[in-house]
């Protein structure tokens, strides 16, 4: 699965997000690092997302 980040040059080094996932964001000292720093968050992101929706009725909708 691909996602789409945002990633930008900081004081740090490079932050990264997600904005297809809210709140799902990283950094790293340099390009490399802040890239694999955010594989880490979106699998940890969405295994937290399908715990929450275990028990839950999912259903998908679709939008023109």
């Amino acid at each position: 699965m691909k996602y789409k980040i945002a990633l930008e040059r900081s004081d740090e080094g490079y932050s990264a997000s997600v904005p297809g996932l809210p709140g799902c964001w990283s950094q790293g000292k340099n390009e490399d690092e802040a890239l694999a720093n955010i594989r880490d968050a979106i699998r940890d992101y969405l295994a937290v997302r399908d715990d929450l929706l275990r028990n839950a009725v999912v259903r998908e909708v679709e939008v023109a």
